[in-house]
């Protein structure tokens, strides 16, 4: 019998909770069960073994953020969209950063639920895009130069790579208020 009050959702976050604390150390089932009271098998109600753990902080992860995201739009449009998507995005990377990285793989294509939590993030750039009259083709390409842009300075942040003495706000301002001109001015080919 599971112990009282522990669910997979409970598993999961405990583990979530582990991986951004010491993101040096690698995630182990002893250490996750340690942290919980119980012994390794009694994981193994709730998670498919370290596999179904990260499975489940990566499917979180990616819901979360999806959600952060559609919250930082709601009641904006275009240009405010756009600059208010970048921010929530920079931030739930920043204060996530050990699980930032599950967060931008494609979903796996035999995973229905990875499909649907990776689904909900890019519904929301859509819709964010949908106000530039992107779409279509239009808007996968929009969406992957925003990606691009968001991702290459969000993952160079995380990663320490940006040492030089300028002010990183002024640069990432800059580099969306570049994305946001190159929307305003997208020409379908």
């Amino acid at each position: 019998m599971p112990r009282a009050g522990l669910t997979t959702d409970a598993v999961v976050a405990r583990g979530a909770q582990l991986l951004e604390a010491h993101p040096q150390d690698e995630l182990t089932l002893a250490a996750l069960a340690g942290s919980l009271g119980v012994r390794v098998p009694s994981l193994y109600k709730h998670v498919d073994g370290l596999p179904g753990l990260r499975r489940g902080i990566m499917l979180r992860a990616k819901a979360d953020l999806a959600a952060t995201l559609a919250e930082a739009c709601v009641g904006r449009a275009r240009d405010d969209a756009v600059r208010s998507l970048a921010t929530a995005y920079r931030r739930w990377a920043r204060q996530n950063p050990a699980q930032y990285p599950m967060t931008v793989r494609a979903p796996d294509p035999d995973d229905a639920e990875d499909q649907r939590v990776s689904d909900a993030a890019v519904q929301v750039v859509y819709r964010v895009l949908a106000g530039y009259r992107l779409l279509g083709d239009d808007a996968v390409d929009a969406t992957r130069l925003l990606r691009t842009v968001l991702h290459g300075f969000v993952s160079l942040e995380t990663s320490g790579a940006f040492a030089l003495p300028a002010d990183l706000e002024r640069s990432y301002d800059r580099a969306v208020d570049s994305v946001v001109s190159a929307l305003e001015n997208w020409k379908g080919r």
